[in-house]
């Protein structure tokens, strides 16, 4: 569970964003969405090269 503490007149949208924040670090909608259906070792294997893949040829577009 995540605690955010409200100073005292800070304002609601500022702790808003703090706990927005907290909560994509620690990352636990990408986890409930990964748990949600059962994926093969093969095919997160293969999501990975493919990411990794994409993410190099990214970066080699920027070095030109």
């Amino acid at each position: 569970m995540l605690i955010i503490k409200v100073k005292d007149g800070e304002k609601i949208d500022r702790a808003l964003k703090r706990l927005k924040r907290k909560f994509r670090d620690t990352q636990v909608l990408q986890t409930l969405r990964n748990k949600k259906e059962f994926k093969k070792p093969s095919v997160l294997r293969r999501q990975q090269i493919k990411k990794a893949q994409y993410v190099q040829s990214l970066k080699d577009k920027q070095q030109f």
